[in-house]
């Protein structure tokens, strides 16, 4: 009998020593969660152990131990720090904005038929102007995530998790000169208006999903302050409003409001101007 206390107080030591750990690792949620499984594994004690309920309480412990210990596992394969040079990733994102900025060029494209005279020129560039200023727009966007990537996206380290946020982030990047071809050409559909904007907040939230990420994980190069971290979370919100204002005026009002997405370079380079004189 007193061989299974043992082994009963030891299974339960092991346990409460795996959710210590967990708790360090995890958010205020994870360890309500964490919490409610101690008391789980404390309650087993509730009861008078007795050579009639000893063994099943040894089998209950240690089904909770092999969970425990499957969970770690599984969650630390799943973090692990992967072999990879952070600047191949940061040269593949460079290389996905340069691409994708240069193909916003192919949404504008030359007349079927021959311009034989100078009036035929005047409509033809009359006609591409709508769809130049787009491609100006989405080009002045993309730059600027261009840009909130190389200030913010410094890593020293990465992971799966991160390494695939990134990748659904770069996802979101190669379909703007998508969306900005269907609003080019068929703005006068709101749906037309909800794929971009819903590109562009695709883009804003895995932007933010990526920068909390590398942020809690410590994968950044420079320390992130808390203050810091609500700038960059703040500013990315701003855009987001940016982006629903235009898409509702853009539609419902004038098609010429599209261009209010030129208030992101402003946005950006004045809350940048802040952010900096805030560290001075």
């Amino acid at each position: 009998m007193d061989e299974k206390y043992k082994a009963l107080e030891s299974l339960k030591e092991e346990i409460n020593e795996q959710i210590r750990e967990i708790e360090e690792n995890k958010d205020e949620k994870a360890k309500e969660k964490m919490g409610k499984l101690k008391e789980y594994n404390d309650s087993l004690f509730d009861e008078e152990i007795n050579e009639k309920n000893i063994d099943k309480n040894i089998k209950k412990l240690t089904r909770v131990n092999k969970r425990f210990n499957t969970y770690q596992r599984f969650v630390e394969a799943f973090e692990k720090d992967l072999d990879i040079d952070p600047g191949r990733l940061m040269g593949l994102t460079d290389g996905i904005f340069s691409i994708v900025m240069t193909l916003l060029i192919f949404g504008m494209v030359l007349p079927d038929a021959e311009i034989v005279n100078y009036t035929g020129f005047i409509d033809f560039v009359s006609s591409i102007a709508p769809m130049a200023g787009l491609i100006i727009i989405s080009f002045i966007v993309i730059a600027s995530f261009w840009i909130y990537h190389h200030e913010f996206m410094k890593i020293k380290r990465l992971n799966m998790p991160y390494l695939w946020l990134n990748i659904f982030y770069l996802a979101s990047i190669c379909f703007i000169p998508f969306s900005t071809s269907i609003i080019g050409n068929y703005s006068k559909f709101f749906l037309a208006n909800v794929i971009f904007g819903a590109n562009i907040f695709l883009v804003i939230i895995f932007f933010l999903l990526m920068f909390h990420y590398a942020h809690k994980r410590g994968f950044l190069e420079e320390y992130t302050s808390e203050w810091e971290k609500k700038y960059v979370f703040h500013t990315l919100y701003m855009l987001m409003g940016v982006t629903i204002i235009v898409n509702l005026l853009d539609f419902n009002v004038n098609s010429k409001f599209i261009y209010l997405f030129l208030l992101i370079p402003i946005i950006s380079t004045l809350r940048h101007i802040q952010f900096r004189m805030k560290e001075v």
